[in-house]
């Protein structure tokens, strides 16, 4: 039935002439492109302001050894998080498909360049800037906006302005602590935690600026005038329920099996991904011990993290090339071999002596994360659904980020090799079951994949007797011809 549905649609759709269509003024390859960039490259504050608190944390622990070691700071810290971010998937993955994906996408830029500045200045509790609309808004409009561009290319374009960002943002997060701290010296960590500028006046106020914290508002404001100026995806345009009421029933009993197994592979991925890199300088701190200043730890941290982007650019290509959905699950499975490795040598490489060994197969075990779910779970989550729910479906996957982060912290700080190598025991064993549920039970995402799951999910709500006429941004505009071919449909079932 639901086929009957397709066939009557593309009947009419190769009936009409060209007369019937808009033309629209032909594009450059960079009038393609910039929507892509202007939606994902948001990211890298969101990567650099993740990466960055982990070296803030260890600074905090050298200044305030006995009283961050008592203080319930860092727990908060990754339950803020987490409640913050679904809140934020949540309720921009909301109004970007029944708002605006634009509009979404600019009040995140906002709540971010806002929450970070408030972050530079705060003093005593520490809190959290996620929870924004970067991921649900940001990536779905990045999705859409890369259907525009060459076939062949397009999962390539969306992973180098997505994932790629978010990585990038991550290595200069390690090199930006590193070079203050060298600066500043392990004696006076508080200039790396802020700076104090004096005013002639006595009686003035003293201003405290992050520097660490405080960068992280530069890259949105880049980014503001770029988003004021994008269009809603063409796709959006054509497909979203910003004028219809969401059929939630037949939504979930269409999506819901697809989207618990993207949900848990997010979730799989996470801990291996923002957990490990967390707390990736405050483990290199251990195992340097006391004695090593602080900058060296950083400076290992940053070579560390600078694996990331050979294994996400790299990934980016091969996702184009063998698809999403292989890239992922034998990334991962290669990746679990050297997770395995690293657990069981890891006495041996909790050594000062060989932390280069450390770093290398440390920094191996990442580059294939990235390689593999990181460059595709984003894509994945923004392409196996319609246009229309999109935004949702992508803020229901996405805020699994965090759960095993605290789950870490329970064992942190008990023995240092425990603490170091109980993650990669159950990163490795996660991994296997990453790849089961991406080889096995993901559908194949191809570079067409999102026209051709609108056309599925508008049979079936045709199939279901819902009113198709009110998708898309211009309600009642419709030519009549296609108005006709929906009550076709519906009298065909």
């Amino acid at each position: 039935m639901a086929q009957d549905a397709h066939n009557v649609l593309e009947q009419v759709a190769e009936e009409r002439s060209p007369q019937d269509y808009p033309q629209a003024p032909e594009k450059s390859k960079w009038d393609h492109l910039w929507p892509v960039i202007a939606c994902g490259a948001g990211l890298f504050s969101d990567g650099y302001l993740n990466g960055v608190i982990g070296s803030v944390s260890t600074m905090l622990a050298t200044i305030y050894p006995k009283e961050y070691a008592e203080s319930t700071a860092q727990s908060n810290v990754s339950s803020v998080t987490f409640a913050s971010t679904l809140l934020g998937n949540l309720l921009f993955g909301w109004t970007s498909d029944h708002w605006s994906r634009k509009w979404s996408l600019f009040v995140s830029t906002v709540i971010i360049i806002v929450f970070a500045a408030l972050s530079t200045g705060s003093y005593g509790a520490g809190g959290s800037i996620q929870g924004s609309g970067e991921y649900p808004a940001g990536s779905v409009s990045c999705a859409e906006s890369t259907g525009e561009l060459k076939s062949g290319t397009r999962h390539r374009w969306f992973i180098l302005f997505t994932n790629v960002q978010i990585d990038a943002g991550f290595v200069v997060a390690a090199l930006v602590p590193m070079i203050v701290a060298r600066i500043a010296g392990d004696d006076h960590l508080r200039v790396a935690w802020y700076v104090r500028f004096e005013s002639l006046r006595k009686d003035a106020d003293d201003f405290h600026r992050r520097i660490c914290m405080g960068l992280g508002v530069i890259p949105p404001l880049s980014l503001l005038y770029l988003r004021l100026k994008l269009h809603e995806p063409e796709a959006f345009t054509t497909a979203s329920m910003v004028k219809a009421k969401t059929p939630w029933v037949l939504c979930i009993k269409f999506y819901w099996f697809r989207l618990t197994i993207v949900s848990l592979i997010w979730l799989l991925y996470n801990f291996s991904s923002y957990a490990f890199n967390i707390f990736s300088s405050q483990i290199l701190a251990n195992l340097l011990g006391e004695n090593s200043s602080l900058w060296v730890s950083f400076g290992w941290n940053t070579l560390l993290t600078s694996f990331y982007m050979p294994g996400c650019i790299a990934g980016s290509w091969l996702s184009d090339w063998s698809g999403p959905k292989k890239a992922l699950g034998y990334s991962v499975l290669v990746q679990e071999i050297i997770g395995f490795i690293m657990a069981g040598c890891y006495s041996y490489l909790y050594r000062p002596s060989l932390v280069a060994a450390f770093v290398v197969v440390y920094g191996i075990f990442i580059a294939l994360g990235e390689l593999g779910p990181g460059d595709n779970i984003g894509l994945i989550a923004s392409k196996t659904c319609a246009t229309s729910v999109r935004g949702k479906y992508y803020g229901i996957a996405e805020p699994s980020r965090g759960t095993l982060v605290m789950l870490y912290n329970q064992y942190a700080n008990s023995d240092p090799v425990k603490a170091g190598q109980y993650p990669f025991f159950i990163a490795s064993t996660l991994c296997i079951v990453t790849a089961g549920l991406a080889l096995f039970l993901l559908p194949h995402i191809g570079q067409d994949t999102i026209e051709k799951e609108d056309e599925r999910f508008r049979a079936y709500l045709i199939e279901n007797n819902c009113d198709v006429g009110q998708l898309g941004i211009k309600r009642g505009q419709m030519l009549e011809t296609e108005l006709a071919a929906v009550e076709s449909a519906k009298l065909a079932l």
